[in-house]
């Protein structure tokens, strides 16, 4: 009965998860990374690489459902092709790179990274405000050569898509938000193919990982999540062109928050 719980649960989740995607474009990761994390200490796997597989296995289902999510923006000419494309190199570059670093880190340093973005995070869908801006146009150059690199190596330590830093990104630079959440997706999927490839090159040796493990990505968990967010990120979408997310984006704020101090709470006691 624990095994049919738990599969029940990430299907719940792996639902919930698709739907914020599509309508909220904070990505699922951000809820997929404490899920896969509470419910494999649930079970016992003591791992000392626990939070890199939970990492791992959030990017890997979050190529699929950014695949979906862009598919259904761009019939709505959502996508801005051209930010998407530019963007491109710097974002699989900061990928990569926090791909290389998150390998080499302890679980509990990865709880607190996660927790304290997190909080950043839901500080922000609390908070921010619509007209608030750093600038017209998106940055070009420098600016660019910078920040896009940052975007996919936050992204990757956190172990979700583009969404919950490349929204408010496009949001402060005059992009309008449906469009912001359309172009974000596709940045999920250039995080998270080349991070998923890394972490399934790496950890091949460890003992303690969850069963049906291939390097740091849990096929199971992987294939729960998938079903569900393949059915529910269109939903998401469809609810974003139909209602303002406003409201929604408030609630959804406080849950993150109050995951990620757990999270860091237990990255600081250990409990």
């Amino acid at each position: 009965m624990e095994y049919v719980w738990l599969l029940t649960l990430m299907l719940a989740i792996g639902a919930f998860a698709g739907v914020a995607a599509g309508l909220l474009g904070v990505g699922g990761g951000i809820i997929l990374v404490p899920a896969f994390y509470y419910a494999f200490a649930s079970l016992g796997y003591e791992s000392d690489s626990l939070m890199q597989i939970c990492v791992a296995t959030s990017l890997a289902t979050i190529i699929v459902t950014s695949i979906r999510s862009v598919m259904s923006h761009h019939k709505k000419d959502a996508v801005e092709w051209d930010i998407l494309r530019s963007w491109a190199p710097g974002i699989a570059l900061g990928a990569a790179l926090g791909v290389l670093l998150a390998s080499g880190l302890k679980s509990q340093t990865l709880m607190l990274i996660f927790g304290v973005l997190g909080v950043s995070v839901g500080l922000y869908l609390a908070f921010g405000r619509a007209e608030w801006r750093l600038g017209a146009a998106m940055p070009k150059g420098l600016a660019r050569a910078i920040l896009s690199p940052v975007v996919g190596f936050l992204s990757v330590l956190m172990g979700i898509g583009g969404g919950s830093f490349g929204v408010p990104l496009m949001s402060l630079y005059g992009r309008p938000i449906h469009n912001s959440v359309a172009t974000a997706a596709g940045f999920g999927v250039l995080i998270a193919v080349p991070s998923t490839v890394g972490f399934l090159l790496s950890g091949w040796n460890d003992a303690g990982a969850p069963p049906f493990t291939i390097g740091r990505v849990n096929l199971v968990a992987f294939a729960v999540i998938v079903s569900m967010t393949l059915l529910t990120a269109p939903v998401g979408v469809k609810l974003a062109h139909l209602m303002n997310p406003k409201p929604l984006k408030r609630v959804f704020a406080v849950f993150i928050i109050l995951m990620a101090l757990n999270m860091l709470r237990k990255a600081v006691l250990g409990s």
